[in-house]
Order: structure tokens, then C-alpha cells, then sequence
């Protein structure tokens, strides 16, 4: 098992959950964050127009999901067809981080392991 964990732009999240799902991925966790990559932030207009400033930490959204190891390739490949912005992609699209997960218990049932995802 495996668990992903993908950072993407807030308004590509329901993009991102849509090709899940079509990846035959169901189960995944939102979370809303606040962060800085390699962007380093953005210039944002304050007041009215008068001056500027430096947001270095942006909004963004966080999906988590645990998937059996033979789907791994399936749900990267489906986060990344919808994440990029444009042909090739922007600065603060995102990121996809993969770590092993040793194992799973449902709480509900107590079943463990692959059953349990």
C-alpha cells in the first residue's frame, strides 16, 4: 500500500477528484494549507491599488489517499493529466509526495491490510 499525497491549486481540486475517481480511487481526505515552494510567493495589490506587497505563503489544497501498490501509476498519471495548468504546466501547480504505508485497520470491522483500504 501506498499513500499519496498531492498539492495542488484550490481551483483545481475538483478536477483532481473527478480523475480519482475515474482512476477507480474513492477514498481521500481534503485539506486546505498554506504554504511557500519554489514560487516564493506572489505580488498582490493592497488597499486600492496603492501599493504592493508579497504574499509568500499561497493557498492550496492538500489530497490524501491510500491506494493498494498495483494502482500507484494509474493515480499519479490521473493527478497529473488535471493538475498542470496549461500545456506544460506552471510554477505552483503542485506537488505529489508517495511514501509506503505498512499496513490499514478499519475501524468498523477490524479487518487489516488490503481489504481494509
Amino acid at each position: 500500500m501506498i499513500k499519496i499525497e498531492a498539492i495542488v491549486r484550490p481551483e483545481r481540486v475538483n478536477l483532481v477528484l473527478t480523475a480519482l475517481e475515474e482512476a477507480g480511487c474513492t477514498g481521500y481526505h481534503l485539506f486546505n494549507i498554506t504554504g511557500a515552494g519554489q514560487q516564493r510567493g506572489v505580488e498582490v495589490f493592497t488597499g486600492r491599488g496603492a501599493g504592493t506587497v508579497v504574499r509568500t505563503a499561497l493557498p492550496k489544497t492538500m489530497i490524501t489517499t491510500v491506494v493498494a501498490d498495483g494502482m500507484k501509476a494509474a493515480v499519479i498519471e490521473a493527478i497529473l493529466a488535471v493538475a498542470r495548468t496549461g500545456e506544460e504546466g506552471a510554477i505552483g501547480d503542485g506537488k505529489i509526495f508517495i511514501s509506503g504505508i505498512d499496513d490499514v485497520v478499519r475501524v468498523r470491522t477490524g479487518e487489516s491490510g488490503d481489504v481494509a483500504l
